[in-house]
């Protein structure tokens, strides 16, 4: 896997953790508002449970995001799938901002809290002041609206890397790229012509100088050529009686002598 793919891989692994702290807060903060009113006996709203069970599926659904982007990452149907679900998380985070929206209200003078309204100094009937309440409650809306940044954002990155996924897959693993992923066409070219000589540019190519074996080989073919000119030249010129003719190539002193 090339330095892209590590980097995306490393980027939706980082999503889903955000993911997974970020529900694991709204998820804590009303954990803690449902033991309380439930131990004091106290009426429980249907949108507190609404709360604590998308945040719990959002924890959960961001535990397995972990496992499956280090073990199953830009696989297709995990891709689709994972794309589908964080769209409908989007939707629930959306849902627990509006359900919070009391959040957005300063924690000072009368308050609504999930707890109850009340004096921000005063508590609770379950013993809890409606100012550590109001806190509580504007941290839940805050980290609900950057959960959802969180969610889209991680849609964009589990395309890209699913597309990363399936150009590894096309160009990989084969002799052109030493068997590894990933390998580009502009790169495995550049190794195609590295590794074959016919390959190379006439301007790569050093200049011919002769060898001892080009020296041998011309002076034999010269011979060869004097030879086929001795039966070919001069074959109706004269000569004197005991002499061998220059047309045959004896022309030094050494076959020129009278027999």
């Amino acid at each position: 896997m090339g330095f892209g793919g590590v980097l995306l891989r490393f980027s939706n692994l980082a999503i889903r953790v955000l993911q997974f702290l970020d529900a694991a807060v709204i998820l804590g903060v009303f954990s803690f508002f449902l033991a309380v009113l439930s131990r004091h006996d106290q009426n429980i709203p249907q949108w507190m449970k609404a709360t604590e069970g998308l945040s719990g599926a959002a924890t959960l659904y961001g535990l397995l995001g972990i496992l499956f982007t280090c073990c199953l990452g830009g696989v297709a149907f995990f891709a689709v799938l994972a794309i589908v679900l964080d769209v409908c998380f989007v939707g629930a985070m959306i849902a627990i901002a509006i359900m919070t929206r009391d959040g957005t209200q300063k924690c000072e003078g009368r308050v609504d809290t999930p707890l109850g309204s009340g004096d921000s100094n005063a508590e609770s009937a379950s013993k809890v002041k409606f100012e550590f309440a109001c806190e509580l409650q504007k941290v839940t809306f805050a980290v609900s609206i950057i959960g959802i940044f969180f969610f889209l954002i991680s849609i964009l990155f589990q395309i890209l890397y699913a597309r990363h996924h399936k150009r590894e897959k096309r160009f990989g693993p084969s002799p052109a790229n030493d068997y590894t992923y990933g390998s580009r066409p502009g790169l495995a070219f550049w190794r195609r012509k590295k590794n074959n000589p016919d390959a190379a540019s006439a301007d790569d190519m050093l200049p011919n100088h002769p060898t001892p074996q080009d020296v041998e080989l011309g002076a034999h073919s010269e011979k060869s050529s004097g030879l086929g000119s001795m039966f070919s030249r001069n074959r109706n010129s004269t000569h004197a009686p005991g002499t061998v003719p220059n047309g045959y190539g004896y022309g030094n002193s050494a076959y020129t002598g009278n027999y």
